[in-house]
């Protein structure tokens, strides 16, 4: 009597270990299968997308993340009936679980409602430079938590969507045109309308210098050893940097040329013996 117990519990573990063994092997197939088909989502998305022109390219791998993840979501709860958990258990228990976790993952929340509002407003696109208050740097991608960037010195920088969103940002990118200020300072004895003259056609023979508004030279302030002054023009956003510093080395040409100087700081030191009595070496200059 006791063998035959034996083998009917046996045979029952054996029966039972089959039915979750292939319950097991089906929801490790499910995972697998739903995983490639996340990626395999993501990839037929951005192909669909790409056939949109007037998409912005912001906007795509954004929507592909998405496509992703719901995928993924459906693994999850496809991998879990396969255990014989009730959908609306399932929807249920994901509930409470998104509650839970959006309660513990305020800050990684906020970086996705961040960058929906990033693509929604688009303050910046793909390929522009940007400065979000000393986060700066050229636009990769956007994606559901981070904006990648690479800096100007080549190196990869991954920011959260709420650290750009927080913040004031410039776009050096978004418009065609932009400012050129030179300063340069003269000394104090030198004819300010000669100078003028010589600065003024450095700005105006350079074809990458803008007509229109028309390139000036003012003066910005008097300073301790020279009086500044600055050359200003308008140049298309592709030149700005180039000619940037071109416009330094033809302006220090141009003032030799009218034997105009460019002067260091100086200070006068008077220098007076133990006394009080003034000492034979005063003006002496540093």
């Amino acid at each position: 009597m006791k063998r035959e117990q034996f083998e009917l519990h046996l045979e029952k573990l054996v029966e039972r270990a089959a039915e979750y063994g292939l319950e097991v092997i089906g929801a490790i197939v499910i995972l697998l299968v739903g995983w490639w088909l996340a990626d395999w989502a993501r990839r037929l998305t951005l192909r669909a997308l790409d056939r949109i022109p007037r998409l912005n390219p912001t906007v795509r791998p954004f929507l592909g993340s998405i496509a992703r993840y719901a995928v993924l979501v459906v693994t999850v709860i496809a991998v879990l009936a396969q255990f014989g958990v009730q959908t609306t258990s399932i929807i249920a228990v994901l509930g409470a679980a998104g509650l839970a976790i959006g309660l513990a993952l305020q800050g990684t929340l906020q970086n996705v409602a961040a960058g929906v509002m990033l693509l929604l407003l688009r303050p910046f696109e793909i390929g522009d430079f940007i400065d979000a208050e000393g986060t700066s740097g050229t636009v990769n991608s956007v994606g559901l938590f981070t904006t990648e960037l690479t800096t100007f010195d080549g190196i990869y920088r991954s920011v959260p969507n709420a650290q750009l969103w927080g913040r004031g940002i410039l776009n050096y990118t978004r418009n065609p045109t932009r400012r050129l200020d030179i300063p340069v300072g003269i000394a104090y004895a030198e004819d300010i309308e000669q100078a003028f003259d010589a600065l003024l056609p450095v700005m105006r023979n350079d074809g990458r210098v803008l007509a229109e508004p028309a390139p000036q030279v003012m003066v910005l302030g008097l300073g301790e050893s020279s009086v500044d002054l600055n050359l200003r023009c308008w140049t298309a956003r592709q030149e700005y940097w180039q000619l940037r510093f071109d416009l330094f080395k033809e302006a220090k040409q141009a003032l030799d040329a009218a034997g105009i100087t460019i002067p260091f700081p100086q200070r006068t030191v008077h220098v007076q013996q133990h006394g009080g009595a003034p000492a034979d070496d005063v003006g002496n200059t540093a």
